[in-house]
């Protein structure tokens, strides 16, 4: 059985509501960030980085929320969370999937933080390209491979939900605040959202 590492409140969100996508059955390994407890020896042979999430699949360790996505999507094929191997819808799966991470999450950081980039230097370009970008795709809905919900909404629906709805950090679009309605409204979702109010 795998075993999620995760804490509440944090990016392991992603990997709760993925897991709860499945229908399989996974063992819920609470991390309290709070103490430290991700800092620990036996927990940093897991992730070296300290971070949460992190999976465990018997003698397979991985970490990163998108790294996550992608593995248990292809363990649990019957989830249908990801186009299989040569279907030509891989390849925008793939692409949203790390959008996450190597934009959006860095757009988010920029306009929170008020830094000023290099659109040419920076990897994401622009946070406003970034958001642009991606209310482009969410109008066009209501997933990002449009009928299919995939792993990859699980990455960005997670992200938009925190960055939009929860902390504010991000100016809301109305393609924004449709999504998130329809990720919000997902049993699976509803029951990570639970999980993670303890």
């Amino acid at each position: 059985m795998m075993q999620l590492y995760w804490s509440p409140r944090s990016r392991s969100f992603t990997a709760l509501w993925l897991m709860e996508e499945t229908g399989q059955p996974y063992e819920r390994m609470l991390t309290d960030i709070t103490s430290g407890a991700q800092r620990k020896p036996e927990y940093l042979a897991i992730n070296p980085m300290g971070k949460v999430p992190a999976l465990k699949d018997g003698e397979a360790t991985l970490a990163e929320a998108a790294a996550i996505c992608a593995y248990v999507a292809e363990r649990y094929p019957e989830a249908k969370l990801a186009p299989p191997l040569g279907d030509p819808r891989r390849a925008k799966y793939l692409y949203w999937l790390f959008f996450s991470p190597g934009c959006i999450e860095a757009a988010m950081v920029q306009v929170a933080t008020k830094i000023e980039m290099n659109s040419v230097a920076a990897g994401w370009g622009s946070a406003q390209r970034v958001f642009d970008v991606l209310d482009a795709a969410l109008t066009k809905g209501p997933w990002l491979l449009g009928e299919n919900f995939s792993a990859a909404d699980i990455a960005i629906g997670s992200g938009l939900n925190f960055a939009v709805r929860l902390f504010k950090m991000v100016p809301s679009r109305p393609s924004f605040d449709a999504y998130i309605e329809r990720c919000v409204a997902r049993p699976a979702f509803q029951r990570a959202e639970t999980i993670a109010a303890g």
